[in-house]
């Protein structure tokens, strides 16, 4: 492993109060492939601790053999300051803080948007209930079904969705019903005159409130949906979704409509303390997109904080300046691979006592601090270069790591830190996992198991099914001009 790993922890609840805490890594390895492996299924016999979270870290780190290698961990659920503050604290002694623990500890995305989906459902329950029980009448008599279907082609409504009773425990299907639901809302009217037997049928009003919500979870769908992808999506992909989503919540929290405003002012509130926690991590990471750089933060933030987005766009700017002198002045160490790429060979280091003459390298010293100098000052162009060429063209299907792969040449230090920066997982969770309403419970029969004997059972499952796959980006829509 030739950079860094960034850590995923989901904790898992159980019927005995014990929780079980998955530690995942991620990575982009030396032929510059993402991975993603299962590491530790760790029993935490307090879950609800302080410690909970850094004793899962601690113990990864230790098994891994990886004290200085830890670059961020993504974690499933809001961190107390007491919990945020043991992990830097365990990590200041066992793994140098990048950009002082700025990009340390990330929020999930799949959990958050679920959180966020749950509470605006939540919101109108008795509606959509109204909605999933004239699904149900519908869908579950045939003779009913044909019935709908009929007044469907006699109202001649355009919509080619299909109507699906939804599963309370994946939000995604509760969306998709009242979408599809919603684009049938004729039909269901009418239904309601011809059938003596079809009851509590939605309203006009209340129509018009599913069709708001759900034009408000679109951007939220959409957004889970690129986490289902088979292949692993590179952190800049989630810039472009984050921001938008930000702005329009903000927008819609604002509006005069009182339905719009008391539904979105919550969400707004909710995603707004994942854009705090999370936005200063997407934004670098798309800053090491070449089709991007600094111009899309500089755009979306001029967006979302109006008059106040140059000191936003700075501390961005700022960020990425300092992390790269930490690359200039604390490189990894060059890995055999690497050695060999460079140089055809391996590269021993020299003896600093074998140049003779008083052991001190025939005054070497003072020229290696000249090097380091020096170098310090060209690497540091080198990011300056990167953001002063041009953007590359926005295509819609782009590898930004196969871009790095072939340009690490050209920017030997800073491909090393793009490295990093864009295998940063923003979610904790399978792509099955990623629409879940409900928290991961390990099952009965494998807590009556040996710790170490889950583990095992788990990881191997894992690595067993895992395959490396070469990091395929999906497509990103661009609405936004630049």
């Amino acid at each position: 492993m030739p950079g860094r790993i960034c850590l995923t922890l989901d904790l898992w609840s159980s019927s005995r109060t014990i929780g079980y805490m998955f530690v995942s890594g991620q990575f982009i390895d030396s032929d510059w492939k993402m991975h993603r492996k299962l590491l530790n299924v760790i029993m935490e016999p307090y879950p609800e601790s302080d410690t909970a979270f850094s004793h899962s870290v601690a113990a990864c780190l230790s098994d891994w053999s990886m004290d200085g290698k830890l670059f961020s961990v993504t974690i499933n659920q809001p961190l107390s300051d007491a919990s945020v503050d043991n992990l830097r604290a365990l990590l200041s002694v066992k793994n140098p803080l990048v950009l002082d623990g700025q990009l340390l500890v990330g929020n999930c995305l799949a959990r958050s948007l679920s959180s966020i989906v749950q509470d605006a459902l939540a919101s109108v329950e008795g509606i959509v209930k109204k909605v999933r029980d004239s699904v149900k009448y519908v869908k579950t008599s045939e003779s009913r079904e044909e019935k709908f279907i009929e007044l469907k082609q006699q109202l001649q409504v355009p919509s080619s969705k299909n109507l699906a009773i939804d599963d309370q425990t994946q939000w995604n299907t509760t969306y998709e019903m009242l979408l599809a639901a919603s684009e049938l809302k004729e039909v269901f009217s009418c239904l309601d005159t011809s059938d003596p037997d079809y009851k509590d049928a939605p309203s006009v009003e209340d129509w018009k409130q599913i069709e708001t919500l759900c034009t408000y979870l679109k951007p939220l769908f959409d957004t889970a949906n690129l986490l289902t992808t088979a292949a692993t999506p590179t952190t800049n992909t989630f810039f472009h979704e984050a921001w938008k989503i930000q702005l329009e919540l903000a927008r819609a929290a604002a509006s005069e409509d009182p339905f719009v405003s008391s539904l979105t002012k919550f969400m707004q509130e909710k995603f707004d303390k994942y854009w705090k926690s999370c936005c200063f991590i997407l934004a670098i990471a798309v800053v090491m997109d070449p089709r991007f750089k600094m111009k899309l933060v500089e755009f979306s933030f001029s967006k979302i904080y109006g008059e106040e987005a140059a000191s936003y766009v700075k501390v961005v700017d700022d960020g990425i300046h300092e992390l790269f002198l930490e690359y200039v002045a604390l490189p990894l160490p060059l890995t055999p691979a690497y050695a060999e790429e460079a140089n055809g060979a391996s590269i021993k280091p020299e003896d600093p006592q074998g140049m003779g003459i008083s052991g001190n390298g025939l005054g070497l010293t003072d020229f290696d601090v000249y090097i380091m100098e020096t170098t310090s000052q060209l690497a540091k162009s080198e990011l300056d270069q990167y953001l002063e060429e041009s953007l590359l063209p926005r295509v819609h299907e782009f590898d930004v790591i196969g871009w790095w792969k072939l340009n690490r040449m050209k920017y030997p230090t800073l491909s090393k830190m793009a490295r990093d920066i864009l295998s940063i997982p923003v979610c904790t969770v399978p792509a099955t996992s990623v629409f879940d309403t409900v928290r991961k419970e390990m099952d009965s029969y494998r807590c009556s198991l040996r710790p170490e004997t889950v583990e095992a059972l788990i990881c191997a499952k894992d690595w067993l099914q895992s395959e490396n796959v070469e990091t395929a980006l999906p497509v990103v829509k661009m609405e936004a001009p630049i």
